[in-house]
């Protein structure tokens, strides 16, 4: 996929450049040449069973704008970077929007080359060993915007019969890891009265975790996400359960509010029924709320081709979380089928993808300012 973008990029003309990190730039020279690229893309990097659109649209969105331009013979005063970022969905090597955290300077670079996978490989090795560890420092681009184009993954647009979501927030995220103790016996002869039950402790917090984002509508949503259950056997009363929770709003407060929440009213939860618990947040980042100015510019592109749009809060993380602190940032959403993402039966028309691409186009190409 990387060389394929490579040398498509290559043939619109553009200039590769590759960071320490994997991260792919790709520049159409502007007018002058000195003045602040505007940045467009998103990322190539999928879930083990993702769709064909997750951040690969945004990729390929950008690519077109360039090749639009070329085609009608357009200069923008300021470059254009089609950009790919490294390991956005974390899958492998967790945390999630791993390389654009580094670039925007929320993870140090050699903490995130020791990120391992399942198997105790280390990413830093693993990208040197696919050929695109780059030599350009990270981080040392400056942006004058950043615009993203991404499928909704989730139900919102499709059901209001939108075209475009104008995404003005992204959604802030708290990621828990939490152990539930209990005490491993016999399902048959131990009474019900005396086990401690860590499986029981689990379904109690993934119940509360509901309650607490169901409290704290809208756009609050909470979910229990990875379970280990120990020791995992048909007839054993588990005795630890080891499992993530969720939970996002675009809202700080409230953010804050809901895991403190949980974290009040989880231990009393699992002592109550014998068990121990325990937790530590090992994953965050507060909501952003996207640069008003690009925002407008998106707005003011889906009015003047006449799709229908809305407002929109992102559900999912996305790379502009994390560039939005370091340049003016905004994103465009398109709908998806059934709101269905993370799935490879994910879909959206052909109609869906040339509005995003049009806004994402007139957008990005009044912010870098045609050349008459």
């Amino acid at each position: 996929g990387r060389a394929l973008f490579q040398r498509w990029c290559e043939e619109a003309g553009c200039a590769m450049g590759v960071d320490e990190m994997g991260n792919m730039f790709a520049r159409r020279e502007g007018a002058e040449p000195d003045a602040l690229p505007v940045y467009v893309g998103s990322h190539l990097d999928t879930q083990p069973t993702g769709g064909k659109y997750d951040g690969v649209l945004g990729v390929l969105g950008g690519l077109e704008i360039v090749r639009t331009l070329n085609d009608l013979g357009i200069r923008t005063r300021h470059p254009i970077v089609v950009t790919n970022w490294t390991n956005e969905e974390g899958t492998r090597f967790a945390p999630a929007m791993l390389a654009s955290g580094v670039f925007a300077g929320k993870h140090d670079r050699d903490w995130a080359y020791d990120r391992v996978d399942a198997e105790g490989k280390r990413f830093g090795d693993e990208l040197e060993r696919i050929g695109w560890k780059g030599k350009e420092p990270i981080g040392d681009r400056k942006m004058k915007a950043f615009f993203e184009l991404h499928i909704e993954q989730g139900p919102i647009l499709e059901a209001e019969g939108k075209d475009i979501g104008v995404v003005t927030h992204g959604q802030g995220l708290r990621w828990i890891e939490c152990t539930v103790t209990g005490k491993e016996s016999h399902t048959g002869s131990t009474p019900m009265h005396m086990r401690k039950n860590a499986g029981r402790g689990l379904a109690l917090v993934t119940e509360l975790v509901h309650e607490i984002a169901m409290a704290n509508q809208p756009n609050a949503v909470g979910a229990i996400g990875h379970v280990d259950v120990h020791p995992n056997s048909r007839n054993i009363i588990p005795g630890k359960a080891v499992f993530t929770v969720d939970m996002r709003t675009h809202l700080l407060d409230k953010l804050n509010a809901m895991v403190d929440e949980f974290m009040e009213r989880a231990p009393k939860l699992c002592h109550d029924i014998g068990t121990g618990f325990a937790c530590e947040i090992v994953g965050q980042f507060d909501p952003p709320a996207f640069d008003e100015n690009c925002v407008n510019a998106i707005r003011e592109a889906a009015d003047r081709l006449g799709h229908s749009h809305m407002d929109i809060v992102s559900g999912a993380g996305h790379d502009a979380c994390w560039i939005n602190d370091v340049a003016p940032t905004a994103m465009v959403m398109c709908p998806c089928v059934d709101g269905l993402s993370h799935n490879e039966a994910e879909e959206i028309s052909p109609e869906w993808a040339r509005a995003g691409a049009d806004v994402l186009f007139h957008a990005v190409v009044d912010v870098a300012e045609i050349v008459e």
